[in-house]
């Protein structure tokens, strides 16, 4: 009687979840201590195939221009706007609050569709984090969701709208707070010891702002779990959120290019692109990112901010189609990886972002894709679970004549990540199933 009854207590959602959470937490603990995935660094060869050489040189090179490839990001196209910006602009309030945001606390590693949910519910969605998690992630073990599987969602899903814009800043998220539209931001994130957790990616919800006190209002899923200093939030249906200083929400969020996510009714896409600005237009958006990262490489003095500049120059690029400029970027990046101190480095990296994938691949170097791969999947010690590391070292050994090592890779990407649009892409052109 007294195992039934355990069995049945086990089962309740909220329960299971955080021994689910405790469990693999533990697990994944101990993995780590008898191989550290953060002392592993990854040098590139930076030669392709046909024995080109990447340069670093190439990175300070003008972005090129041309439309962006639609692997990267299938769902972005942007509405065009019905009204002239404002050439001059009135002064901000100095302080904005959004009512509305149900605060969810988010279940084991599902930082992404909880954070969505939050979003959502501002215009009165009526679903949580589990619905969301059902369709954004289909294994619910799956690591990270990208910004445009969220944007894909929002469009597929509801009758609201999204899009996603790189190259954000303080002023800008003001400008869409003010508008009156809550800003999601992927941003970078060390909860309690830092020694313990290590370095990760995080997203938050930015639903107000308070000049005078220097500082952005947000709902964090994470915290809202986990509340600082430890205990629980009361009345947790009416938090209003959790302070972040402009500085620290700068420093946080350069870890991920500035990429924020807008969600709106389909009628006020004006009011978004108007708000947006300079970055309404997506390609002029990378192009600010760039110009922004190119500064931040020459400007920054610590190491890992320098990485993480580095690191979104390549992306700026790789989304502007220059990828043997990207590329370089990349291989400055991860020569900065090695001076990181070893408790620091951010070894979860392409867990979130594979933009170097993308431009080792695009300029020959396959070799660099899989050794790149493979050893961010067995920093995955406990469970080597990304789709595009599989996808990608597949497509590698397509372009390189290893056809059945390329089938395994995608079948293997589609365990992990059912319907994988990619691979079954790839699948199909081989003329196989899956």
């Amino acid at each position: 009687a007294f195992l039934i009854l355990a069995g049945v207590v086990l089962s309740l959602p909220p329960v299971w979840s955080r021994i689910n959470y405790q469990a693999r937490d533990l697990y994944a603990n101990l993995k780590y201590r008898v191989n550290p995935p953060q002392a592993e660094i990854f040098v590139p060869s930076g030669e392709g195939e046909d024995g080109f050489v990447a340069t670093s040189s190439a990175a300070t090179l003008t972005a090129l221009a041309p439309t962006p490839s639609p692997v990267i990001s299938p769902a972005l196209t942007t509405p065009t706007p019905t009204a002239l910006l404002t050439p001059t602009p009135e002064p901000l309030p100095v302080s904005v609050y959004l009512p509305g945001v149900k605060p969810e606390p988010q279940l084991w590693n599902n930082c992404g569709p909880a954070t969505l949910s939050m979003n959502l519910s501002f215009y009165q969605w009526g679903q949580t984090q589990v619905e969301a998690a059902e369709v954004l992630k289909p294994n619910e073990r799956d690591k990270n969701v990208m910004p445009y599987e969220m944007v894909n969602f929002v469009n597929s899903q509801t009758s609201l709208r999204a899009l996603s814009r790189m190259g954000g800043d303080i002023d800008t998220l003001k400008r869409l707070l003010n508008a009156g539209f809550p800003v999601l931001v992927e941003k970078g994130f060390e909860p309690g010891d830092l020694k313990k957790e290590g370095w990760m990616g995080h997203f938050n919800l930015v639903v107000g702002y308070n000049d005078d006190a220097q500082s952005f209002i947000t709902q964090d899923s994470y915290l809202l779990s986990h509340p600082p200093g430890g205990g629980e939030i009361k009345d947790i249906e009416t938090f209003p959120g959790f302070t972040v200083p402009y500085d620290v929400m700068e420093r946080d969020w350069r870890a991920f290019n500035y990429v924020f996510i807008v969600v709106y009714p389909p009628d006020k896409t004006n009011d978004v692109l108007n708000a947006l600005g300079p970055l309404a237009e997506e390609n002029a958006a990378y192009r600010v990112a760039y110009e922004r990262a190119k500064i931040e490489t020459a400007t920054l003095s610590d190491v890992r901010e320098r990485f993480f500049a580095w690191y979104n120059a390549g992306t700026s690029l790789v989304y502007l189609a220059d990828y043997v400029g990207a590329a370089a970027a990349y291989d400055s990046a991860f020569n900065l990886y090695a001076q990181i101190p070893e408790d620091a480095r951010p070894w979860r990296m392409m867990w979130y972002q594979t933009g170097p994938y993308y431009a080792y691949y695009y300029s020959g170097r396959y070799t660099d894709v899989i050794r790149l791969a493979d050893q961010t999947l067995e920093r995955m010690t406990a469970e080597p679970i990304l789709e595009e590391s599989y996808y990608w070292r597949g497509m590698s050994y397509l372009a390189l004549g290893d056809n059945e090592r390329a089938l395994t890779e995608f079948r293997d990407s589609l365990k992990h990540h059912p319907g994988f649009g990619p691979s079954l892409a790839a699948l199909e052109q081989m003329g196989e199933t899956p």
